[in-house]
C-alpha cells in the first residue's frame, strides 16, 4: 500500500461492519493503548452519524497525563484515502490528531476535544 498511514481506533472503527460500509474492505490491525487518557461517553448529535453506527452514544478520550489512565484498541495500516474516508465517516466535533501508542508507533486517532462528559 502506498502512503500507508497508522490509525488507532478504540470505538466503531474495530467493527467489521463499520470497515466494510466506510472502507470496503475489512481492516487488520494489532491491539495497542493510548497512555495518559481515559473514555468517556458522549451523546452523539450527528444523526447520520448514529444512523450508520448504531448509537446514540459513543466512547470520546478524555486526556489525564496520567500514566495509570490508558485506553485500549486497534492500531490499522491504512491509505491516505482511507484515512480521508475515515474523517467523513467520524461525526462532527471529532477532530484527527497524531499521537504516540504504548508500543511506541505513532498513529493518527479521533477525538472530540469540546465535550469530555
Amino acid at each position: 500500500m502506498n502512503d500507508t498511514e497508522r490509525l488507532f481506533s478504540y470505538g466503531t472503527l474495530q467493527t467489521e461492519s463499520v470497515q466494510l460500509s466506510t472502507f470496503g474492505r475489512r481492516l487488520s490491525g494489532n491491539r495497542d493503548a493510548l497512555v495518559g487518557y481515559r473514555l468517556r461517553m458522549i451523546k452523539i448529535e450527528d444523526q447520520d452519524f448514529v444512523t450508520t453506527s448504531g448509537a446514540e452514544y459513543h466512547r470520546n478520550l478524555e486526556f489525564t497525563g496520567s500514566t495509570s489512565d490508558f485506553v485500549e484498541g486497534t492500531v490499522f495500516s491504512v491509505s491516505q484515502q482511507e484515512l480521508e474516508q475515515a474523517d467523513a465517516y467520524e461525526p462532527d466535533g471529532y477532530k484527527r490528531i497524531l499521537v504516540k501508542l504504548q508500543s511506541g508507533t505513532e498513529a493518527w486517532m479521533y477525538s472530540n476535544p469540546n465535550q469530555t462528559s
